[in-house]
C-alpha cells in the first residue's frame, strides 16, 4: 500500500510537471496517480477511500482536457488571423525558451508564434503579430487548463492518501 502511495505522489508530480513540458502529458499522468490511489485504498481498507465515480468522473475531465488542450490553441489562432505556422512557431520557441524557464518559456513561445507566422504567410508585421499573440494565448489557456487540473488531482492524492 505503501508503494502505490509513493507511485501515486510521483505520478502527480510528473503530471504537475507534464502541464507545462512539451511531450508529457500531465492530466493523464495525473490520473494515473489517482488510480493508484484508488487501488490503495482498496488494499488499505480505507472507510474513506476514493470510489469508483469520483475515479471515473477524473477521468471523464482529463479526457476533456487532454482534447481542449490542442483545440483551444488552434481556435484561438485561427481567432486572431493566424495559421498552422503560429501553432508551431509557439512550440518550437517553447521548446528553445525551456533554457530560460519561465521567462524563456512565455517570451520563446510568443516570439516563436510571431516569427513562424512571419517566415511561413509573410503577411507583414501586424498580422503576425496578432496570430502569434493569439496563438501564446491559446497556448496559456491549455497550459493554465492542464495545470488547474493536474493540481487539483494531486491534492486529491494527498487527500485520499494522508487525510
Amino acid at each position: 500500500m505503501v508503494a502505490l502511495i509513493v507511485f501515486a505522489i510521483i505520478f502527480a508530480l510528473v503530471g504537475i510537471v507534464g502541464s507545462v513540458v512539451p511531450g508529457l502529458p500531465g492530466p493523464p499522468l495525473s490520473w494515473v496517480g489517482m488510480l493508484l490511489i484508488y487501488f490503495a485504498g482498496r488494499v488499505g481498507d480505507k472507510s474513506d477511500a476514493m470510489t469508483l465515480t469520483v475515479l471515473l468522473i477524473w477521468l471523464g475531465i482529463t479526457v476533456l482536457v487532454t482534447i481542449l488542450d490542442y483545440v483551444i490553441p488552434v481556435k484561438t489562432t485561427k481567432l486572431t488571423g493566424g495559421h498552422k505556422a503560429a501553432s508551431t512557431g509557439a512550440i518550437i520557441g517553447l521548446i528553445a525558451g525551456m533554457i530560460i524557464p519561465p521567462v524563456g518559456i512565455i517570451l520563446g513561445s510568443l516570439l516563436g508564434a510571431f516569427l513562424g507566422e512571419l517566415m511561413v504567410n509573410n503577411k507583414g508585421m501586424w498580422p503576425a503579430f496578432k496570430a502569434g499573440a493569439g496563438a501564446f494565448v491559446g497556448f496559456l489557456l491549455g497550459t493554465g487548463l492542464k495545470l488547474a487540473v493536474s493540481g487539483l488531482m494531486a491534492w486529491m492524492i494527498i487527500k485520499y492518501a494522508f487525510l
